[in-house]
């Protein structure tokens, strides 16, 4: 039996397991003081050394490194998922027309240099003429018109490239290797999203002649090739050898140095770190927070912690449209119910930091003047609730309004954020409010989202390289319509919170750029679209014979094309 056979036989017992002491967890949780002092978490780390981003000594070539993730993105193509694994994954196997530096500025990869016009609405982009696809296609201008129409495409079906390159009309080939983008309106944050894994440059070949191949048998220009994929047990990749165009900026030259990377799916975090501690894997991705004390305490592991820039973990998404949900009071009240630090207690072990507000720590535009807007308070929750009508409780304490129980269903699919769910459920539960947690398949919640046919979902994560993942979330042309698979799951509309996000996303002015994200930060601290529970974390463990390890600069995740072992074995 494999590894991950045994994981797939085991996981029903683990999680019953993981319930059980959930349950433990919640209920000592309940037992302590009302306090939210801070866990000892120590100091959040927002910004790393730029030795962190860059290749600072040449590796060793040769050697299979030994993979295990948590789960998989059933998609190798880029554009038509938003899965959090395309982040690293996309570095595999594709590659970007730019990417960004240290600082989050743009710097060149697929495409040498580019223009802007003085209107901001004209990207003229010079093409490097010495990149192709591992079918063999060239890399030029038509391939990255090909790759941006299949980005927009209603057949691609795409959940977020094509929201980021919304403003896009067309494409013009000015020679082979140079391409002009026009857009509808300024744009600022168009470099940065085109350097993000969701946007990389497809084989031009394979969208046109096979594109549904793209799923499982993927064409791309990365450091390396899929081998064999195998859907829900694992990757094989194989180094491409003539691989001469890493980013400029991570100073890599020529291939990668690993022969081969053979990478498993390990759906359940203990038996990710127990494989890694027993040597079956080098190294582990999704690394579980419950043992980052034990990989800290072995002297063979290292453990990393990352913030991903963007929008923090949301416990939970508000249908602002719906019962209660409609009422911002109500959901300030939500929001001031729960104690996040006894949350992260129990689903972060002590690495996470709370969030009270919408923005992740390190983003460019992040202003922390608004941290303690939505901290625990159970006295304001309940002051809000009483002022929104909801004086009176029924027999089991939940408050009623004219004979109706303040009460409502949140979707939940999986168990990825049950635990956060949980956690709050019993936290809202003190001031009176009814929280019934539904499990529902994916595609269930897909077709309830298209509908609006929800009054809370259980949210996540959602990661972008700037500010402007805010108008992705919270823009009321981010609603989910026949034309769009928006992601502002909250129906939000706020005419003054839309003009901010349109006006911030069309200036290239940093000081203002940062006055017009700092009132949308206040902004939505006053309408409460959602819950903010933690910061987003890209969570990684290794050997320490694992060398050359950098971070990508715009999703905090590793770069593979400079890891190499630091073994004698081939």
């Amino acid at each position: 039996m494999t590894l991950p056979d045994a994981a797939r036989a085991l996981s029903k017992g683990v999680i019953r397991m993981a319930g059980i002491a959930l349950l433990f967890a919640l209920a000592a949780c309940q037992g302590e003081s009302g306090s939210s002092a801070s866990p000892a978490q120590g100091k959040v780390v927002t910004k790393h050394p730029v030795s962190d981003y860059i290749e600072t000594a040449p590796g060793r070539p040769g050697g299979t490194l030994r993979v295990s993730v948590a789960s998989d993105t059933d998609s190798f193509d880029m554009h038509a998922i938003s899965h959090t694994n395309a982040e690293w994954l996309g570095r595999l196997i594709y590659d970007n027309l730019v990417y960004l530096d240290d600082k989050g500025e743009p710097t060149p990869w697929l495409a040498k240099s580019w223009d802007i016009s003085p209107d901001g609405k004209t990207y003229t982009f010079h093409l490097r003429d010495d990149v192709s696809f591992s079918d063999g296609s060239k890399f030029n201008a038509e391939a990255v018109r090909i790759n941006l129409e299949h980005m927009r495409n209603p057949a691609t079906k795409s959940p977020l490239a094509a929201a980021y390159i919304s403003p896009y009309i067309n494409g013009e080939i000015v020679d082979e290797y140079t391409f002009r983008a026009h857009l509808r309106e300024p744009y600022a944050p168009f470099l940065n999203v085109l350097a993000q894994s969701w946007l990389a440059m497809l084989s031009p070949k394979q969208i046109k002649e096979a594109p549904r191949s793209i799923a499982e048998a993927p064409a791309g220009s990365g450091p390396f090739v899929v081998e064999s994929y195998t859907r829900q047990r694992g990757i094989r990749l194989v180094r491409r050898a003539d691989y001469a165009w890493a980013p400029d900026f991570i100073k890599h030259k020529g291939a990668a140095y690993l022969n081969r990377i053979e990478l498993d799916f390990v759906p359940d975090a203990l038996i990710r770190y127990s494989s890694l501690a027993a040597g079956q894997y080098d190294l582990t991705i999704d690394a579980p927070a419950q043992n980052a004390s034990n990989v800290r305490n072995d002297a063979r592991l290292a453990f990393d912690s990352r913030i991903r820039q963007g929008n923090p973990n949301r416990g939970i998404t508000f249908n602002t449209e719906k019962f209660p949900f409609d009422d911002v009071q109500v959901r300030k009240a939500f929001a001031l119910a729960v104690d996040r630090e006894g949350v992260i207690r129990i689903s972060g072990f002590g690495e996470y930091q709370p969030k009270s507000d919408y923005l992740a720590a390190n983003t460019r535009y992040y202003d922390p003047a608004y941290t303690k807007a939505l901290l625990f308070s159970p006295e304001q929750s309940n002051k809000l609730l009483d002022a929104a009508g909801w004086t009176q409780r029924d027999a089991e304490g939940f408050r009623v309004r004219d004979g109706k129980r303040l009460a409502t269903d949140v979707l939940v699919s999986g168990l990825s954020n049950l635990t956060d769910i949980v956690a709050i459920q019993a936290d809202v539960k003190k001031v009176g409010f009814d929280l019934n947690i539904v499990q529902l398949p994916v595609v269930q919640i897909v077709d309830r989202r298209r509908a609006n046919e929800y009054q809370a979902l259980g949210s996540g994560v959602w990661h972008t390289n700037t500010a402007d993942g805010l108008y992705i979330l919270y823009h009321s042309n981010e609603i989910i319509s026949p034309k769009r698979i928006g992601q502002n799951t909250s129906r939000l509309r706020d005419a003054k919170l839309d003009q901010v996000l349109l006006e911030a996303r069309g200036t290239v002015d940093a000081q203002k750029a940062a006055a017009l994200y700092s009132q949308a930060q206040k902004r939505l601290t006053e309408l409460v679209p959602s819950l903010p529970l933690y910061e987003n974390y890209s969570l990684t463990a290794r050997y320490n014979d694992v060398k050359g390890v950098i971070y990508d600069t715009s999703h905090n995740t590793i770069v593979f094309t400079t890891v190499w072992l630091d073994r004698s074995s081939p």
